[in-house]
């Protein structure tokens, strides 16, 4: 298929996503609609700079941590099927909008450095905040942090810098240090 073909029904499908999320998102201020937008707006971004930057090798990437996000996201959601805050339902942890706009972030700064990043971690964080703070109390402090947790692992574990340096701090057992990677 040509290119402009894939960027197209990559375009088409993005639109599409974001309506039926946000036609069914339940938020009850403009805060918490801040969040649901920008819990897809955040990894579309990211999907969609692969092919802005005509990145094959990024774009397979990003499948790889978005899926194994969305993936683990859901199986310790129905595995510890922790109570929401205020009795709101269960499966809180961890939080899947604080994953999916964590690893959208961490993509592009992993992927394309810290000039991606920095706004993108950002907003990640404040979809974190809009989930705790609110009418509507989704989660608490430890679901939104296990939610980051989980989405900046599967970026990084599978997300290779596109050119440039990048440094990646690493902690091990008794062990602290940094990892320089250069791409060209």
């Amino acid at each position: 298929m040509a290119r402009t073909g894939q960027k197209k029904i990559a375009f088409i499908f993005i639109l599409i996503l974001m309506f039926f999320k946000m036609h069914f998102a339940h938020a009850t201020s403009d805060f918490e609609k801040a969040g649901n937008i920008l819990q897809i707006a955040i990894p579309a971004t990211a999907y969609g700079s692969t092919f802005h930057m005509d990145d094959d090798k990024g774009r397979k990437q990003f499948y790889y941590s978005f899926f194994t996000n969305l993936a683990i996201t859901h199986a310790l959601k129905h595995t510890i099927n922790k109570p929401r805050p205020e009795g709101n339902g269960s499966y809180a942890f961890p939080s899947g909008h604080t994953s999916a706009a964590f690893q959208g972030a961490t993509f592009l700064q992993r992927r394309y450095g810290w000039k991606y990043g920095v706004p993108a971690f950002v907003c990640a964080a404040y979809v974190g905040w809009s989930r705790i703070e609110g009418e509507s109390d989704k989660h608490d402090t430890t679901d939104v942090l296990g939610g980051a947790a989980v989405g900046i692992l599967s970026s990084l574990y599978f997300t290779t810098p596109y050119k440039g340096i990048t440094v990646t701090p690493v902690a091990d057992t008794g062990r602290y240090g940094l990892i320089i990677n250069i791409a060209w």
